[in-house]
């Protein structure tokens, strides 16, 4: 009888020992199988979240207990980095704690706020028409002194950090935090000693980014703009007809080479009928372009004209005579090459 309890006891410690191990494991054994990277969309379910982790978990029935015992029943959205070896208690507690990591969001050369919305939407939970919505807010953007066309100029671009389940509305607010904290001491005093405001050096930005790709040549023609601008002469800004005939004819509208007659169209963005600055910025310059303007380079150049000999960048000169020399130059090379549009 004392042998029979004996064995019976072995035997329940030995079934609560294999109990025991059973929920160990389902616990704390491995769950996650590789390194990766997941993101929960809002409002998703457990059944979804499951269904997320499934190519990179263990056991999902063990992941669905644990997550029922420890009451994760709404999951929180949001980017999660999930380690080789995570057990399943490290992997709930995770998702559980909203403990998120940030995506890093880039962009530039966007030309229009449907555009920008366009490039965070492939980089973010919303969609581009909630943040297009967000950024032409009529309220917001009269707060800030803008109206829609110089809103694009709130976007410097550059790479950011957000949490990718941000709302549109703290995305746009955060992006004019970002703006305040660009336009600092040194570079607002900067515009002011140039007599331009914050907007105005944004626009003049815009016209030497899309003058020139090479940063160093950037400065030589913000200075040579601004010569024109001080002393009351039309910017005369190929980049500026060319976002005019767009604005007229549509963005798919290629302009290779633009004509004579294009020059007369009537914008308030054609620089050579009208003296001063155009409304608005005409594209997204980066931090190069707009540093370029607030540190222009010092020279008597007011004229310039695309070089043959060195493709890529600009003649400049401080004559007409000049250049007219450069810009026949020009016209015999390309027309060498057939190009009419």
């Amino acid at each position: 009888m004392k042998n029979k309890l004996i064995y019976t006891f072995a035997a329940l410690l030995l079934i609560g020992a294999g109990v025991g191990y059973h929920f160990y494991t389902k616990i704390f054994g491995k769950a996650i199988i590789k390194n990766t990277e997941i993101f929960i969309p809002t409002n998703s379910s457990l059944k979804e979240v499951t269904n997320i982790l499934e190519p990179f978990i263990n056991n999902s029935n063990n992941f669905t207990w644990v997550a029922k015992q420890k009451k994760y029943t709404k999951p929180k959205a949001g980017k999660y980095i999930l380690k080789e070896g995570m057990n399943t208690n490290e992997l709930v507690n995770l998702l559980r704690s909203g403990n998120q990591t940030a995506v890093k969001v880039s962009f530039n050369n966007q030309d229009s706020l449907e555009k920008l919305a366009g490039r965070i939407a492939q980089q973010l939970e919303t969609d581009s028409i909630s943040l297009l919505k967000a950024m032409s807010d009529i309220t917001f953007l009269k707060k800030q002194n803008l109206d829609k066309r110089a809103a694009l100029g709130m976007y410097i671009p550059n790479q950011y950090e957000f949490y990718w389940n941000i709302s549109p509305e703290k995305f746009r607010n955060k992006m004019l935090t970002y703006y305040h904290n660009f336009w600092n001491k040194s570079r607002l005093q900067k515009a002011a000693a140039l007599n331009l405001t914050k907007n105005q050096v944004t626009t003049l930005a815009s016209i030497v980014q899309k003058e020139t790709a090479k940063v160093d040549e950037r400065p030589i023609v913000a200075g040579l703009y601004l010569n024109r601008y001080k002393n009351g002469w039309a910017l005369q800004a190929d980049p500026t007809v060319i976002y005019a005939l767009k604005e007229k004819n549509g963005q798919d509208f290629v302009v290779k080479r633009v004509l004579n007659k294009d020059l007369e169209i009537d914008s308030p963005y054609n620089t050579y009928k009208n003296v001063g600055l155009p409304p608005a910025p005409i594209g997204m310059p980066d931090i190069s372009a707009i540093d370029a303007v607030l540190n222009p380079a010092k020279h008597n150049y007011f004229y310039m004209c695309a070089s043959v000999d060195k493709i890529g960048f600009h003649e400049f000169a401080n004559s007409l005579a000049q250049h007219n020399r450069n810009a026949a130059k020009y016209q015999r090379w390309i027309n060498e090459r057939g190009i009419k549009r």
